[in-house]
């Protein structure tokens, strides 16, 4: 956001504050504050124009302004109402030499997850991909992909949703199915893509697809989803995705606190789980995680040690 714009805004919200004063207060014209309100309203935001001056009614719903405004992390955020795909968008912005962009949008048309699975983002979800480029070997990218989970996870849990992170990559609500059947049900998905070489990343694009305010009917049944609003009703989206990404910037400053911090939320860890890679197939107990975000496998013959790979929890033995 323009530095002049935040003034602004600063400025409206504790106002009421005259087009003079607002000029005088900026250093800028009369002319210059009038654009300036205008280019906000545009933006969604509610501005009254009394007799005693300009004030902020309200906040747009959605948006980059919005989300941007009062955002305690050094994202700049472009909103779309509707693209093919934030992390495309995003890798494109990449190749333009930008850093530190989050591409925020209302609806996805085209989002993939992971295994170039179709991922449905209808309108009302927080569909978002931040574009960074971390000083980190290749081989440490997958702790953005952890970060960014536990991020989504505490941002849900301040919303009252009790979130819980299922390895590697989804955010999951745990309950009981119509039989009275433990059940997981999943609030977000993580996709996180790279260029680089082995000693270093050149950016990395880390993808948060999150069920806010939609409903769990324009949801895949298969995906067995559950959104926030069906929890405890519509959210804040401009307030949860400040959240998120604020979060998500203070784990990405200090990856050695990540691990930690997602095994407070692992739904995976103590499980029994079957783990299909690339070549293979893991069984056993899910007893830890190590960084940057392999899951340690114990198959009662040996420790196996898992870096990527579809997984599912099992019930115990003798169940």
């Amino acid at each position: 956001m323009q530095a002049t714009r935040e003034r602004v805004l600063d400025a409206l919200t504790d106002g009421p504050v005259t087009g003079p004063e607002l000029a005088e207060r900026l250093d800028v014209s009369r002319a210059a504050v009038w654009k300036h309100v205008e280019a906000l309203r545009e933006e969604g935001f509610d501005i009254a124009s009394e007799d005693d001056g300009y004030s902020l009614v309200a906040f747009p719903e959605f948006g980059g302004v919005a989300v941007e405004y009062g955002l305690d992390a050094p994202f700049e955020v472009t909103y779309h109402d509707s693209v093919p795909s934030t992390n495309a968008r995003a890798r494109d912005l990449a190749q333009e030499g930008a850093e530190d962009v989050v591409v925020l949008v209302d609806e996805q048309t085209g989002g993939r997850g992971r295994l170039d699975r179709e991922w449905s983002s209808p309108s009302g979800g927080v569909w978002l991909s931040a574009l960074t480029r971390p000083d980190i070997p290749a081989t440490h990218a997958p702790a953005y992909t952890l970060a960014a989970a536990v991020a989504v996870a505490r941002a849900a849990r301040e919303a009252g949703v009790d979130a819980g992170i299922k390895w590697p990559n989804d955010v999951v609500v745990s309950g009981t199915d119509a039989a009275g059947e433990p059940t997981e049900r999943k609030l977000a998905g993580i996709l996180t893509e790279m260029e680089g070489e082995a000693d270093r990343v050149s950016w990395a694009v880390v993808g948060m697809g999150i069920n806010a305010n939609v409903d769990t009917d324009d949801l895949p049944s298969e995906a067995n989803p559950v959104t926030l609003a069906g929890e405890v009703g519509p959210v804040d989206r401009r307030v949860f995705t400040q959240r998120v990404l604020e979060e998500f910037d203070d784990l990405r400053s200090d990856l050695d606190s990540v691990v930690p911090a997602w095994r407070e939320y692992a739904t995976t860890l103590g499980k029994r789980v079957r783990v299909e890679t690339p070549g293979d197939e893991v069984v056993g107990d899910a007893v830890d995680i190590e960084f940057p975000g392999a899951l340690v496998v114990d198959t009662g013959a040996e420790r196996v040690t898992v870096t990527a790979g579809d997984c599912d929890h099992l019930r115990p033995v003798g169940e």
